[in-house]
């Protein structure tokens, strides 16, 4: 007598689908409960107040001393690092772990998981930044000649709001790279590369002739260069450094998606 396979069960599909709003609290999570996170907004944070402390008392005896706008954005030149190596070690430490499999796993939308995380990651750093930012204003305050002209926006609040935009582009830089390279080591050093190295590269080409001029000119659309142009008090145009901090931005996340879309995880 032959036994009857038991037939199979079949599950109806779920009608429930994991929204854009609930993967960016999975990822809000995630970013949050990192070590590597808090030390890496930490370490921002005490640069920038403390650089900015140093400055505005090193110059606070030199006539009117400097701008205070410019004390309070003159350490973006130091946290650009640690805001792009933040977004790379996000990413890529999903990848070292594993935890990447799950991600997809629950979400297979690749897409959206970057763009969450490319989210959390901008609006991690660029609540920090204002934070810093407010607290650096009041701790340099009494070492400035002149407090900041809110009166004025070009010369205050446009500066200081491009430099909250600044910082979270420089994380985002780093995203990118993380989604595309995948190796820690490797994601930082790119990032590095783009927003420290290359730049004093280009740099060098300041003491050769005037037919390598055009290597120093280029120079310009680098982003931190871009940064200091968009972030400089009374700036009037800041259509070309937008679109070239723009393309830093989007280029590397839209390779990132290139690569999380077409490699296995």
């Amino acid at each position: 007598m032959t036994a009857l396979a038991p037939a199979p069960v079949r599950r109806a599909a779920s009608a429930h689908r994991l929204s854009f709003a609930h993967l960016l609290r999975s990822e809000a999570i995630k970013v949050l409960t990192l070590r590597s996170t808090w030390w890496s907004l930490g370490v921002t944070a005490a640069m920038s107040v403390g650089i900015s402390l140093l400055i505005a008392v090193a110059t606070s005896g030199m006539g009117g001393g400097m701008a205070p706008t410019n004390v309070i954005l003159a350490p973006t030149q130091f946290t650009m690092l640690v805001a792009g190596i933040l977004g790379a070690i996000v990413v890529t430490g999903e990848y070292s772990t594993g935890m990447i499999r799950s991600t997809l796993t629950a979400e297979p939308r690749r897409g959206a998981v970057l763009l969450a995380k490319a989210c959390v990651v901008a609006l991690t750093m660029a609540a920090t930044t204002v934070v810093t930012y407010a607290v650096a204003i009041v701790i340099t305050a009494p070492f400035t000649s002149t407090g900041i002209d809110w009166a004025t926006p070009a010369d205050s609040i446009v500066p200081l709001a491009l430099g909250v935009v600044s910082m979270a582009s420089f994380a985002l830089l780093g995203v990118g790279f993380g989604f595309l390279i995948r190796s820690g080591a490797g994601a930082i050093a790119a990032t590095v590369g783009v927003l420290f190295v290359l730049p004093i590269i280009l740099s060098l080409f300041s003491i050769a002739g005037p037919d390598w001029m055009w290597v120093l000119e280029s120079a310009k659309y680098l982003p931190v260069n871009a940064a200091a142009e968009l972030t400089s008090p009374g700036t009037e145009n800041l259509l070309e450094p937008a679109l070239t901090m723009a393309g830093w931005v989007v280029g590397p996340l839209l390779l990132g998606w290139v690569a999380l879309r077409s490699r296995d995880a």
